[in-house]
Formats: structure tokens, sequence, C-alpha cells
């Protein structure tokens, strides 16, 4: 998962940008970079590392420019190469460079494609640079020294029927504008607004999460609609228009169980009213399960993203909340990082206990999911130590049995707890003494806003195995795990880094 943001101002944007990408932090804290143009060149930093630390003073005074797009990037497999940290760039034609959030499910295929037809070279395993050259070729195709933004709108088209997957893409088109689009399913999110510049003219910026807008004083606009295109030229004239024909609006139900920061509002529906209701129906399958004499004392999150649904279950079951687990906000997230011994230590370093908060009580611990299960066994072990009599342990979403192909590098099959294994079986291999999840539909119920929300329904791949691209079988699972199980993390050697869909260039030369 990553977040992107991309400006149309009548003011330098490098502070713009820069606040943006803080905004999406949470997003990704792997790598960072911006790319701004100005009088026909592009001026680029980017670079390993959280926002903070990746520009400074003397980084930031060289991204001049009114028009620019920016990047964080969460870590991946392998080991980090800041060559492979986005956005990427290609000198024809114009001059493009791109941002992507997201996965191309069919990027193994296009990569051998741009090579052998395109006669494009690849230089990452990036689906990212995949989706670059795509766009660049479709753009030389126009065959114009000054493309219309009509013209830019055909390319995009062509891109969307070369492409498949999920995908929300900022880019700048130097001596052009800035372009983004979003795939038809609306699976990965992407929001635009506008504001009004200190010289009367109106701004624009696009980002993955309403909260870079309005931390910025961007008024939001709308979202951009799956299978749109919107495209802001040098004179700040905003143009839109729907590239292909919009399937089934469903966006990526993850975002709103973990990644997105509960203060933004995605597709029309607030995130934190959703996880709100995430609690209100988790309570009512404990009561219901295990009835009034459920025997907590007290309810306990894991910091920071099940807090809310932690505190709304909490207060419809009549129990105390309590804060339990104090957190190293300076340790990244764990269940994207390879191999299981880095992920117990992590676990320990990121969370420490308050015994007072766990000494003679049964506890419940509410957690926004389970993925490999690594974290809650140590987590639950922590709470034993610091003198918890019973732990239980609730899930704010439903058992997460399959590997999301759309821009989340989850674990494959074969390394998901749940997989394979029964909820009492899960329950006995994380070490609780009572175990309960989310059910499928109340998550849906309570993430969905008919009210004022346009979504037809969500992904769930990571749920229920059901991908709604199609073209996901066996085959390309079984691939998939091949490249991402935990051994062939560790193998890596190099520099290369993975964005999101590992491109095989077996056969293709090389650099």
């Amino acid at each position: 998962m990553c977040g992107v943001v991309g400006v149309a101002a009548h003011e330098p944007v490098n502070q713009i940008l820069y606040d943006g990408l803080t905004m999406l932090q949470h997003r990704g804290q792997d790598a960072a970079g911006i790319v701004t143009l100005q009088d026909g060149r592009l001026y680029l930093r980017k670079e390993n590392g959280m926002v903070r630390d990746v520009f400074m003073n003397r980084h930031m005074i060289k991204l001049v420019g009114k028009f620019g797009i920016g990047h964080v990037r969460y870590p991946t497999a392998g080991t980090s190469s800041s060559a492979e940290a986005q956005p990427f760039y290609v000198n024809s034609p114009y001059g493009i460079t791109l941002a992507h959030n997201g996965n191309l499910t069919n990027a193994e295929s296009l990569a051998k494609s741009l090579y052998i037809e395109d006669r494009r070279h690849l230089n990452t395993d990036s689906d990212s640079e995949v989706l670059l050259n795509v766009l660049a070729h479709e753009m030389q195709n126009l065959g114009k020294t000054h493309p219309t933004p009509a013209d830019t709108f055909a390319a995009v088209k062509a891109v969307y029927s070369r492409i498949e997957g999920a995908y929300g893409v900022v880019a700048l088109i130097t001596g052009h504008g800035l372009l983004a689009f979003r795939d038809p399913n609306g699976i990965r999110p992407l929001i635009f607004g506008e504001r009004l510049a200190a010289n009367g003219g109106t701004e624009y910026m696009v980002a993955s999460e309403s909260v870079a807008l309005t931390g910025s004083g961007f008024t939001i606009i709308r979202d951009v609609k799956p299978g749109e295109a919107i495209f802001i030229d040098l004179n700040h004239q905003l143009h839109t228009h729907q590239c292909v024909e919009q399937k089934e609006y469903t966006p990526c139900i993850f975002e709103y169980v973990y990644f997105a920061r509960p203060d933004s509002i995605m597709d029309n529906i607030s995130v934190y009213k959703s996880r709100l209701r995430m609690g209100e129906k988790l309570a009512d399958k404990i009561l219901k399960e295990w009835g009034e004499d459920h025997d907590i004392d007290v309810v306990i999150p894991i910091p920071d993203t099940s807090r809310t649904s932690a505190m709304e279950l909490a207060l419809k079951m009549n129990v105390k909340y309590r804060e339990g687990f104090m957190k190293n906000r300076y340790i990244g997230r764990t269940f994207i990082m390879p191999g299981q011994q880095q992920r117990k230590k992590s676990v320990r370093q990121k969370l420490s206990a308050v015994p007072l908060e766990f000494k003679g009580k049964n506890v419940l611990l509410v957690d926004d999911s389970i993925v490999r299960g690594t974290t809650c066994h140590e987590i639950i072990q922590m709470a034993r130590d610091a003198g918890a009599n019973k732990v239980f342990f609730a899930s704010a979403a439903p058992p997460v049995k399959y590997p999301n192909v759309y821009g989340i590098d989850m674990p494959v099959r074969s390394e998901l707890i749940a997989s394979g294994h029964s909820v009492e079986e899960v329950r006995d291999i994380i070490g609780a003494d009572r175990l309960i999840f989310q059910d499928l539909d109340d998550l849906i119920e309570a993430v969905k806003d008919t009210k004022h929300s346009k979504v037809e329904g969500f992904d769930c791949a990571v749920f229920n195995g059901c991908y709604i691209t199609g073209q996901i079988n066996e085959a390309y699972l079984e691939h998939l795990q091949e490249q991402r199980n935990d051994t062939a993390k560790t193998g890596k050697k190099g520099v290369q880094i993975v964005a999101d869909t590992p491109v095989d260039m077996m056969g293709i030369e090389e650099l």
C-alpha cells in the first residue's frame, strides 16, 4: 500500500507536497519522493526513509515549480534501493513522471510486451515502472507534439485497455500538465479538491486520502470515479473524462479496516464511522455468543487502528475501556516485515504493556485484524507477563484467508494463520483463552453507507477469495506464493525492491 499526491498551484508546490505526504505517511514509511515541474524541467528528490528524513532544506529549495507529484511507499519484499523509489521517470515522449498506488495483476506479461513489441527497457522489478512505460507508449502513439486534453484522455483510454488490477495514479507530463486516473472498479482510492489561490486563481490537489487535501486547506470536490481520468493543464484548467465504463464500484474494504486514517472520507464514506460500527457489530456478536456473563473486566485496544472499534465495543458492552499498551511510534508495521523472527522482535520493540491495567484482570484485546498471527501471539504473551488473569482476543475483521493481489503486500495463503485453520485452532495457536472474529456480512454492513455513497459493494478478496477483477486463478496465486513467501523475501540479493507486483524479467535482457 502506498500514498500518492499531485498538486497544480499558483505558488511553489514543494511545501504543499511535503505536507500532503506527511499526512499520508501512515500509508508508507519505507521511501518517499517528490518531483516538481518548472519551465519544462523536472526536479526530483526521492530516497529511502520517512518524509521528514528524505527532504531536508537543501532538497526542498531545489524542488522548484508550481506543479508536482509525490509518493510514499510502505516496506515490502527484499532490500531497499532508492533508485526504485517513486516517482518514476521516462524521457520520451515529452518527459513523463508517475507515482502509483496499487498493483497491476498482468505486470509480467506487460513487461514482456513492452520489451518485445514496444521496444521499451525496464530497469526495475516494479509494476509502477511498467505502468509508466505503458502510458508513455500510448502518449507516443498519439504522434502529436502538442496533445490536447482530449488526446491525453485517448491515451489513458488505451492504457486502460492494456492494464489489469487496481491503481490510483498521478503523473506529470512535461510541458502539458498534471494527470490522474483510477482503476475501473475503484479498488484503490483517489480524491481531488480545490482551493482559492492568493492571486484569485484556482489550485487543485489529488491524493489517496482526503486528509491530505483538508490538511492543506483544499476543499473536497469529489472522489475520482472508477475508470475516470482528470487532467489539469498548465493554465490551471480542470478537465475530466470517463475513459472507460465504470465496472462494479467496489473499493477495498481493508482500507476502512486498517490502512486509511480514521479522519479520512473515502468514496464518501467516513472511515471513523465505519470503525465505530465495526465495534458495535462485534459487541453484538460477543454478547450473542458469549452471553451477558462474558467475564470481561476491561477492553484494551492494540494501538492504533483498533482504538475506534474498541472504544465503541466497550461502550456498548458497558465494560471499562483502558489503554493497556503504549506504542513506540518509530517502529514500522510488522505484518509486512519478512521473516518471523524479525516480526517477533519488532512487536516487543513496538509495544510495551502497562501492568496496572492487566494485573489480575480478564482482558479483551481488540485488534483490527489477524493476518499471520505472530504479533497476536506475542501481544497475548505480553498481557500474561503483565499479570492478566485471562486474555480474550477479538478481531474487528473476519479471518484473513486469502492473499491480496491489488496492492497490499499481504502474506501468501500458507502464511495466513486463518487459512486452513478453524477459529478454535487459531485460538490455540495464538494462545488466547477465547477468540472471536467479525462476520463478513457485519463488516460490510458497518462500512456500507447507502445514504451518502454510490459504492455498490466492496473488494473483500482477503476474506472470501472473490477477486472482483477476475483472471485470478490458482496458477496466479501459486506464482504469487513463490514470489512473496518469507523464503523468497529473505533470499533476495542485491538492491532490488518490489513496489507491488514483482515483474519476472526472465528471458529479457537487463542491464
